[in-house]
Parts: structure tokens; C-alpha cells; sequence
């Protein structure tokens, strides 16, 4: 059954439709954005695939980008500086970018960020799927945090 057919089967909505109807084309829209071409449910589970993840002998890490030129992971293990080691790589046309580094590259408690280059531009970013973040006492300014205690 149609949702909208639905709610308005009570007769008490009826006077409700026009909103009923437009809030529920906002959800479609955006459910739509959310999703693209897949379902919502891929969506939801963006985590395992995004940020920083443990990926066998080593470090995957991912974001999503796509306006981006070029991507660095910068950090404590690299001096917060851009470094040609800690490079992303775009991986496909949608906005995916990806960096697999050795296990030693980073460790336990390294506070990192991103370094997102654009057309005009450029800023420090924390990674939209960071799963830690911390904040400085003194400057208050958030980095994410590798976290993987052994």
C-alpha cells in the first residue's frame, strides 16, 4: 500500500494531506540523496568501509571526497605535515579516496587529520567516519585518534 494511501485510510488526517504528502516526498528526496544509486542500507553501514580501519598486516583508510584534488593524512607520525608516504589516492570518479599503509605507519593513540586540497583552496579536515576524537586543553582544537589498544 502506498504510505500515503495509508496515513490519509484515517479520515481524522484527511485535512493533513498536503503536508502528510510533502513530508513524505522530503524523505524520499532524501533517501535518495543518502543512498545514490544503492539502498539506504548501504548508507547505514558507510562505517565499515570509511575511516580507518585495521586491514590485515596493515591500515586501510578511506573518505569520501568529491570535490577534492588531492588528500593527505597528516599527524603526529608525520609531523603534521604533508608527506608524499601519507598521499591518498582516488580510487573512483564517485568521490572515493584511499591510502593502505604498513602497520607500522601509525599506532595506538597517533592524533591525526586530513589535509584536503580543492579548486582555490585547501583546509584541515577530520575524517567524516573518525570513530575517536579528542580535543587539545590548551587550543581546543579536535583531531581523531587511531585508536587500536592490543
Amino acid at each position: 500500500m502506498n504510505p500515503v494511501d495509508f496515513y490519509l485510510s484515517d479520515p481524522w488526517l484527511n485535512p493533513f494531506r498536503k503536508i502528510i504528502e510533502s513530508r513524505i516526498k522530503k524523505c524520499r528526496a532524501k533517501e535518495s540523496e543518502l543512498s545514490g544509486d544503492g539502498e539506504l542500507k548501504d548508507f547505514a553501514i558507510g562505517h565499515f568501509y570509511y575511516g580507518l580501519h585495521r586491514d590485515g598486516d596493515g591500515w586501510v583508510f578511506r573518505e569520501y571526497a568529491p570535490n577534492a584534488e588531492k588528500i593527505f593524512l597528516t599527524g603526529v607520525f608525520s609531523g603534521w605535515k604533508e608527506k608524499s608516504a601519507y598521499r591518498m589516492s582516488r580510487i573512483n570518479r564517485d568521490g572515493d579516496w584511499e591510502i593502505r599503509l604498513p602497520s607500522g605507519a601509525l599506532n595506538h593513540g597517533d592524533l591525526y587529520k586530513l589535509s584536503v586540497h580543492w579548486k582555490g583552496g585547501r583546509g584541515e579536515r577530520i575524517p567524516s567516519y573518525a570513530t575517536r576524537l579528542v580535543q587539545d586543553d590548551i587550543t581546543k582544537i579536535f583531531s581523531a585518534q587511531v585508536w587500536c589498544p592490543e
